[in-house]
């Protein structure tokens, strides 16, 4: 699968529905059938769209895991709590989970952004402040994640 891109407002209807934009549906047009994986964000408080063939990727890596330590049994637990199967109705909807739309604070406005390989699901306002905290510290993270090869190919 390419890279998912692009940032999309949308509403969620009293149901939890959401409609998928059509430039996103667009991108994931292969995975429509397959369907997708919804669950809580580790680290933020939002959700993860996981396509099907990228959750089943992850989940190959978590299968390796030794159960039989507790930390990795403790982490699978916590790491799968909540997950649900989401398929895109014939009009182009999802449905979110009311325990997932609590977790992620989902009532009306909501934003889907691109994160390579996966889309967050945000309560648009938790999306903007988390951008916006984000912001001051970026320059210092980009040069702390990105900035560590020098390959020197000459680019810059």
């Amino acid at each position: 699968m390419n890279s998912l891109i692009g940032t999309y407002e949308c509403k969620a209807d009293t149901k939890g529905r959401l409609m998928l934009p059509a430039a996103l549906k667009k991108q994931l047009t292969s995975s429509l059938q397959e369907g997708f994986v919804l669950k809580r964000a580790v680290f933020q408080p939002c959700l993860e769209l996981y396509p099907m063939t990228e959750w089943n990727r992850l989940m190959d890596k978590v299968n390796k895991l030794n159960r039989f330590k507790k930390k990795n049994n403790d982490f699978i637990r916590l790491f799968t709590a909540g997950v649900k199967i989401i398929e895109v109705d014939n009009n182009g909807r999802l449905l979110i989970p009311k325990d997932l739309q609590g977790f992620a604070g989902i009532t009306k406005e909501v934003v889907m952004a691109s994160a390579v390989n996966i889309l967050e699901i945000w309560d648009k306002d938790r999306y903007e402040d988390a951008i916006t905290s984000a912001t001051q510290d970026f320059a210092d993270l980009a040069e702390e994640v990105m900035g560590q090869d020098d390959d020197n190919d000459g680019l810059s």
